[in-house]
């Protein structure tokens, strides 16, 4: 009677620590689609929902899911995000640099703002960046006007955000200077997506005998 007492106890804990976590995120449904897949037997019927998860004080995450009925794929979505929750640093309640993220077809600019501008953004945009708490940014998308892609490509700037302060400020958030001047070393451009070469293209060796002549 008292060891089931006992675990009776620890599932009360359990379940009330799994509340309060629940309770701590807000939950957004940005995009919910209905997918029809063909099949041997016909056509199978399923949706998936694309869900932002934040709990306004700088965790963010994204995640999809997939189910029959959108009930289930919009707490597949949540679980998801929840275990793909990232840090966003942040001064005072802004990034702390401009930078532009392409991921496919989407392309994002993501600039700091003074205290009281607010969040000057698009619905796919905002959703990420409230959700992080993020309070005073201004974003532009320049790129595709697909939510889904706007929202992995926003998640995707504030990841590289993450590791560009870690390198400038340090993982304690502590500001590295250079010796002998009071300066903080940070970008003062927008930090732009590399440049990549297709794959796949080689140089014939026609072209690099003519450059070898030359």
């Amino acid at each position: 009677m008292q060891s089931s007492g006992f675990q009776m106890n620890q599932f009360g804990r359990r379940h009330h620590q799994q509340r309060q976590e629940t309770d701590e995120f807000e939950e957004k449904v940005v995009q919910v689609n209905r997918v029809s897949k063909k099949t041997k037997g016909g056509n199978r019927m399923s949706f998936s929902a694309l869900l932002v998860v934040g709990d306004r004080k700088g965790r963010v995450g994204v995640g999809l899911g997939k189910a029959p009925d959108t009930l289930s794929a919009i707490k597949k979505g949540a679980r998801r995000a929840r275990k793909h929750l990232i840090k966003v640093p942040m001064r005072n309640n802004t990034i702390p640099f401009p930078i532009v993220i392409k991921r496919g077809a989407a392309q994002v600019l993501l600039k700091p703002a003074p205290p009281g501008t607010g969040v000057i953004a698009g619905g796919a945009v905002r959703a990420v960046v409230e959700a992080a708490g993020i309070r005073d940014i201004v974003a532009k998308i320049l790129g595709s006007s697909n939510k889904a892609s706007n929202v992995y490509a926003t998640f995707a700037g504030l990841q590289r955000i993450k590791r560009i302060a870690t390198k400038i400020f340090g993982p304690d958030g502590s500001a590295r200077r250079e010796s002998g001047s009071g300066e903080v070393q940070k970008p003062s451009q927008p930090v732009r997506p590399e440049k990549q070469e297709p794959p796949g293209k080689a140089v014939s060796k026609q072209t690099l005998g003519k450059k070898a002549k030359k």
